[in-house]
């Protein structure tokens, strides 16, 4: 069974830090593409950041493009999301998703992706 699970989110003041992590358990996607989303109540889950299988290339939303970086430890099946300079419109839940294909790009839309954690509560505050 494929579990992703989230950790790291908090509460923090605006200008802040923190540092999201996911590990995956079930199977290795040290051949596939992972990435964030994030969603607040009411509005549709949108795209983060994204990481592809061997790390070389990083895609990002325009929103956090500058501030939040993706990474990603295949040795140990978990990607990351280092938040800087964070921004009260940054608050969400954040999940963690895993594509099951090698895919020659890396992905940003939702249905790309086949593996959903639970998500991470981030709020900032102003």
């Amino acid at each position: 069974q494929v579990q992703l699970v989230e950790s790291g989110g908090g509460l923090v003041q605006a200008g802040g830090s923190l540092r999201l992590s996911c590990a995956a358990s079930g199977r290795t996607f040290s051949n596939s593409a992972m990435g964030w989303f994030r969603q607040t109540p009411g509005k549709e889950r949108e795209f983060v950041a994204a990481i592809s299988w061997s790390g070389d290339n990083t895609y990002y939303a325009d929103s956090v493009k500058g501030r939040f970086t993706i990474s990603r430890d295949n040795a140990k099946n978990t990607v990351y999301l280092q938040m800087n300079s964070l921004k009260p419109e940054d608050t969400a839940n954040y999940y963690c998703a895993a594509d099951r294909n090698y895919r020659a790009y890396v992905p940003s839309r939702r249905y790309d992706y086949d593996y959903w954690g639970q998500g991470t509560q981030v709020t900032v505050s102003s």
